[in-house]
């Protein structure tokens, strides 16, 4: 009979149809790998591709039960020495994770060896009869069922070549290669989708400028995005681009073709897709403005000086030759463009950082919020619309419920976490292949912070962004402590006895565990700022995560959450505490200790870390 403290059964069971070994980063020599379930009478073998992989896709699938053992026994070769080991799986872990994640799969890692079960979507559950409720308890993470409808940010980037588009695609969405349509010209239609393994949250199409005298064009931009207004959400466009590079001062702006572009959607034959203009190459601007100067005029002025003469300048001539000539042709009716001016060079990273916010802004007032709330995800420019997601997040299921218990109840506490974790890490989208932030070392890590800080100082409601740089110096300082480049980072990993209360405890109201919950979302949160900051959109290491760790723990920010957390909890009685209090204190302590864009910016240019050796947790 299944355990009464169960979430959920298995109505149908689970149905592995793949696993993949991946030992690329152990030092063991994988020779083989059988997958064996407790009621067959014969393993299945894994098969040796590419590299150091092994993979075998079953048909029919394997079908797992609650109650059978799952295991995958090893052969393989250290040294002169040939060696065999079983490594086992929690059958309750793996149905957890499939009931936690949208990308459904379970991931294992076993001496630096990369063990990735494909589930397959055959699989459903059903609530546990023995549970007396009259509602479905489920847990399934609030992103997985975003990205059912919205799985990705669909945008249109329409420009010449040699505009910029492919630069400005590959910093906004974190991506190296180039993956615009231009590179193949002939080649490809506006309704081929570009996407990048490196970031899978967006798709792009691609579309040439318009010409003038070039109606082709025009029309086959007009026929596609009236095409996408009429399909399923998944398939449907967030929104446009049109870029332009900044002209000179007797450039014209709006060519025929482009203004007719404009005319359609101010007309509204468009639909309500944003159309966002981007006027490109800023940088060139500032340095056309800067070589024009009259030297004599700079006399007895400071570098800071000149570099604002220069930034007042450039934006008078950006005004005269851009804005208002836009503006103009917008008219005096309802209709609007929203712009921004950008530049991909380092030290204008700020302007992507507007650009991504206008377009946020505008998905979210001509889409469904699930959107606006996809294209945040997608971006990776500016933390602070992260923070914003995750909030959103929250607030549509679990965090608004955590003192009624309503979604949680009958649930285990490490169930309710599995979906906490899963919606935060995948609102932060980082790129990371190995799965190193849905693992169960890096759960336990983030458990064990919440278990093991002490209060910090009491909280100055006055603290301004100090923290950030208070930040970059613990970093520093655990890098430069290490003896060397391949000195291992340690942070406390073994939980024990802590960690089995959250694995078999069933969710219930009391103090602790709210304050449980509410520091595991903030701390999180905060770790994974952290990363942002130190990961610069690379991909994900466990050195650069238990680094992000350490220094978080290393910080004052650290215990002052605790504090902010306690003191909150004294000034109210549980019967007096509500949902929306606490969603609002997390709220308030999230958004407090967040770092905005260009703050996250000039920190990083003050960090000198080299993150792209890797090492085991």
């Amino acid at each position: 009979m299944a355990d009464s403290l169960h979430p959920s059964t298995v109505s149908c069971p689970l149905h592995i149809f793949g696993i993949t070994v991946d030992f690329s980063k152990s030092k063991i020599n994988v020779v083989s790998a059988e997958a064996r379930i407790s009621k067959l009478n014969s393993p299945h073998g894994l098969e040796r591709e590419a590299g150091k992989s092994l993979r075998r896709t079953f048909s029919p699938h394997m079908v797992l039960s609650r109650e059978d053992s799952f295991s995958l026994h090893l052969r393989y070769r250290k040294g002169l020495r040939t060696k065999h080991e079983d490594i086992i799986f929690d059958t309750d872990d793996m149905i957890r994770a499939y009931n936690a994640s949208e990308r459904q799969e379970y991931i294992k890692f076993h001496k630096n060896i990369n063990i990735v079960v494909d589930l397959s979507g055959n699989t459903t559950t059903k609530v546990d009869q023995s549970v007396s409720s009259g509602q479905s308890l489920e847990l399934r993470s609030t992103t997985s069922e975003i990205f059912q409808s919205y799985p990705r940010f669909r945008i249109l980037v329409i420009g010449k070549t040699g505009v910029g588009k492919s630069s400005l695609i590959n910093h906004v969405f974190g991506v190296e290669k180039t993956i615009a349509s231009h590179d193949k010209p002939g080649e490809v239609s506006i309704d081929d989708e570009f996407s990048s393994p490196q970031n899978k949250r967006f798709v792009l199409h691609d579309s040439k400028g318009f010409e003038p005298g070039d109606e082709k064009n025009l029309k086959i931009v007009q026929d596609f995005i009236e095409r996408r207004k009429e399909m399923t959400p998944e398939n449907q466009l967030h929104a446009v681009w049109i870029c332009f590079e900044i002209p000179r001062a007797d450039g014209r702006l709006l060519e025929t073709g482009t203004d007719e572009f404009l005319t359609l959607k101010s007309s509204g034959k468009l639909g309500n897709v944003p159309v966002i203009v981007v006027f490109t190459k800023y940088d060139m601007l500032i340095d056309r403005v800067e070589r024009t100067l009259d030297e004599s005029s700079l006399d007895g002025l400071s570098d800071q000086a000149v570099k604002e003469l220069i930034k007042n300048k450039a934006e008078a001539e950006l005004q005269d030759i851009c804005i208002r000539p836009l503006e103009k042709f917008a008219g005096e009716g309802d209709v609007r463009f929203p712009h921004a001016t950008i530049s991909t060079e380092e030290v204008y990273k700020e302007t992507l950082t507007h650009l991504i916010q206008i377009t946020e802004k505008c998905v979210g007032l001509h889409s469904a919020p699930e959107a606006a709330v996809i294209t945040s995800i997608a971006q990776r420019v500016h933390p602070g619309l992260k923070v914003k997601a995750s909030i959103e997040v929250g607030k549509k299921k679990y965090w608004k419920a955590l003192a009624s218990s309503t979604t949680f109840k009958n649930h285990k506490t490490w169930d309710c976490l599995y979906v906490l974790h899963t919606d935060i890490v995948n609102v932060w989208n980082f790129y990371d292949p190995h799965h190193y932030l849905r693992s169960q070392e890096f759960r336990e890590l983030t458990t064990n912070i919440v278990d093991k800080l002490e209060v910090g100082p009491t909280p100055n409601p006055t603290q301004t962004m100090a923290f950030g740089l208070s930040m970059v110096g613990t970093i520093a300082g655990i890098v430069t402590a290490l003896a060397g480049p391949a000195a291992p980072i340690v942070v406390p990993i073994a939980v024990g006895a802590v960690l089995a209360v959250w694995v078999h405890d069933v969710y219930k109201i009391s103090r602790a565990v709210l304050q449980r919950f509410m520091a595991y979302i903030i701390h999180l949160t905060l770790v994974l700022q952290t990363l942002y900051l130190v990961s610069e959109g690379k991909e994900i290491t466990r050195r650069a995560i238990k680094l992000s760790i350490a220094s978080y723990l290393a910080s004052p920010m650290s215990g002052e959450v605790v504090a902010r957390i306690q003191e909150y909890d004294r000034q109210l009685s549980i019967l007096e505490r509500t949902d929306r209090d606490i969603l609002d204190k997390i709220i308030e302590v999230m958004q407090f200790y967040s770092i905005d864009a260009a703050h996250m910016s000039d920190l990083r240019g003050k960090l000198s870390v080299d993150l792209t050796s890797d090492e085991p947790w």
